[in-house]
């Protein structure tokens, strides 16, 4: 017989701590706060983890009841690559990447999508909708079709090219907006209210927040422990809540029992109201006006759950750090000549938020760091130009180029 998992036992608010009944699809508290699914978590072992290399290993830490109920494209299991040069360049003792590119849709959000997805499938829904500066749209598409539900997808109309064609590409509806996420998401809320679809938004749906804890768990196994530091980039800031309700169910089951890890949320210089907030003691960030950065990922002027995100950072001694457009595109440059480490643009500003870090003694250099890559560098807009490239008509040539001996 296999080993009990852990069902849903409620839905509790974020905020308030109000509860209710898991069985009822539901967005968001009546006070308007995110909820979370909480487990009887007494009943679990690690024996109980399945014999799988994707997310779905931790499904008895998961809402969907069985392994025949969950859609999946093969999503978690994402490499830690240990990062030598890297640590040598900024004097630290252990670096490591974990690689959410390696995840379907070239992203880490196929992890909050493959669980939500999964679980709207079991609750009986079958039209799913959601706000997107590119890359959860994509994903909800591309779950949705294997699950064989409908997608809406919202967006702003300077999403990259790139990830409106896969979104298109696996069958979801696509409309654009002028203005930003904020924008898309009213428009999405007023449709899932009068015409019946349900909102997956970031942090408006209990369930992206389960699947991207996983990240939290794989972590565990992989160090054989958890990290002195976590660095995240955040724009909803689902990644950040995910880690942190991870580490603490860890404790909770009793699998870990040294200190949390420190999270460094990250935002773009030019759109950072949770750092804002968190660097003035304010429990909630304002909104950002005219949001500006070359990361989609990170142009979010106001975060549902960035009240979540201000107390992960400050319950384990962590911070947040705004980096600029050109740090990023440093970072990228130099995890991809230094490691061979393709990231984009988000996971660029994970390695210059390091820099900071190191610089003003947060980080010491016998701590070990995770920095998150959260998506492949082939949806980044604006690339980096490429250095001259000459056109040549023989190895001759090449040689000469190269400063080496011709035939």
């Amino acid at each position: 017989m296999p080993p009990p998992l852990a069902r849903p036992s409620r839905l509790e608010c974020s905020a308030c701590r109000k509860e209710y009944d898991p069985s009822v699809p539901r967005n968001v508290c009546d006070c308007g706060k995110p909820l979370f699914v909480r487990y009887g978590l007494g009943a679990v072992s690690r024996d109980a983890l399945l014999v799988r290399r994707d997310l779905w290993r931790y499904l008895p830490v998961l809402p969907v009841a069985s392994e025949d109920r969950i859609v999946s494209l093969g999503e978690g299991g994402t490499p830690l690559l240990r990062c030598p040069a890297i640590e040598r360049t900024y004097g630290l003792r252990q670096v490591f990447v974990k690689e959410e590119a390696a995840n379907p849709t070239g992203t880490f959000k196929a992890r909050g999508m493959a669980v939500a997805v999964s679980r709207a499938k079991e609750l009986g829904l079958a039209r799913l909708a959601v706000p997107s500066a590119g890359n959860a749209g994509s994903a909800l598409a591309a779950y949705a079709a294997k699950a064989g539900l409908e997608a809406l997808v919202v967006s702003p109309k300077d999403t990259p090219l790139s990830i409106v064609q896969e979104t298109v590409l696996f069958g979801a509806r696509l409309f654009f907006v002028d203005g930003t996420i904020a924008r898309a998401a009213e428009i999405v809320r007023a449709v899932c209210t009068t015409a019946g679809w349900f909102d997956m938004a970031t942090m408006y749906e209990p369930y992206r927040v389960e699947g991207k804890k996983t990240m939290g768990y794989e972590l565990w196994e992989q160090l054989g422990g958890l990290p002195d530091w976590v660095v995240f980039p955040t724009g909803g800031g689902t990644g950040v809540v995910g880690l942190w309700k991870a580490f603490q169910e860890l404790k909770e089951l009793g699998w870990h029992d040294g200190p949390l890890p420190r999270i460094a949320f990250v935002q773009a210089a030019g759109c950072a109201p949770i750092v804002r907030a968190f660097e003035v003691g304010k429990d909630g960030s304002d909104p950002w006006k005219d949001p500006a950065t070359i990361a989609p990922g990170l142009k979010v002027p106001k975060a549902l759950g960035d009240f979540l995100v201000l107390r992960a950072a400050r319950e384990t001694g962590g911070t947040g750090v705004a980096v600029t457009d050109d740090g990023m595109r440093a970072g990228v440059t130099e995890f991809a000549r230094l490691e061979g480490i393709g990231a984009c643009y988000e996971g660029g500003a994970t390695l210059a938020a390091l820099r900071r870090l190191v610089e003003t003694g947060k980080v010491k250099p016998d701590h070990t760091v995770v920095l998150f890559n959260t998506g492949t560098p082939l949806k980044n807009p604006f690339p980096p130009r490429p250095a001259k490239v000459s056109t040549v008509e023989s190895a001759d040539e090449i040689l000469r180029k190269l400063g080496g001996p011709t035939a």
